[in-house]
């Protein structure tokens, strides 16, 4: 493996109904104006640093993400399907209170078991970590040079889970703000994250 960076990156704030907490999975929201400037101080934080390939989600937030950052460069932004979410099936849509209240089994059962819990219609946390490492992975076997991926929360906890060995069961220990930043340093054996949940800004707050 040459020696190369992942820069790999939250969507900016997206456009949802109300402040409460909501499973949002597949759907395809576009960015709020937050959410734009988010990813407009990450067009000015890359302006400058040499990139091999720029992939997204194939939703709407992460490809529109994607595009503001890189502004005029002569790359194609690179949509995959298997760079989304987690499917959260039947509850997407729905806030985390309305779940609690319509099905308090499941939504307790899913606490319980937060890795391997699949929600109706939905997908697990460990099936769709298998698709996103597998996603990685033909990504880094086919291009060369600095990759920057727009990801989302679950997506990217997935891929930190992955690299730093750390059971899926703890990847809401790693936080995961809209447009924040993660730097992974690619060795000729292995990886080193050297940032999680970082500013956008040049200043890698």
């Amino acid at each position: 493996m040459e020696n190369r960076i992942i820069y790999l990156i939250r969507h900016g704030k997206i456009q949802r109904a109300g402040e409460e907490r909501r499973y949002v999975g597949h759907i395809d929201l576009p960015l709020t104006q937050e959410g734009i400037k988010q990813a407009q101080h990450l067009q000015k934080r890359f302006e400058r640093v040499k990139l091999g390939a720029i992939y997204c989600s194939d939703l709407s937030r992460s490809i529109q993400t994607a595009k503001i950052i890189v502004d005029s460069r002569n790359l194609p932004v690179i949509p995959r399907k298997d760079l989304r979410e987690v499917s959260m099936g039947k509850w997407e849509g729905c806030t985390f209170g309305e779940i609690a209240q319509r099905f308090p089994d499941e939504f307790k059962a899913r606490g319980n078991d937060i890795a391997s819990y699949q929600v109706p219609g939905g997908e697990s946390f460990a099936e769709c970590g298998k698709r996103v490492v597998a996603a990685l992975e033909d990504i880094m076997t086919s291009t060369s040079g600095n990759l920057l991926i727009v990801g989302h929360a679950a997506v990217n906890r997935l891929l930190l889970c992955h690299i730093l060995g750390m059971p899926i069961g703890n990847l809401f220990r790693i936080l995961q703000d809209h447009g924040c930043l993660n730097v992974i340093q690619c060795g000729h054996a292995s990886y080193q994250i050297k940032l999680i949940n970082g500013s956008g800004r040049n200043s890698h707050r």
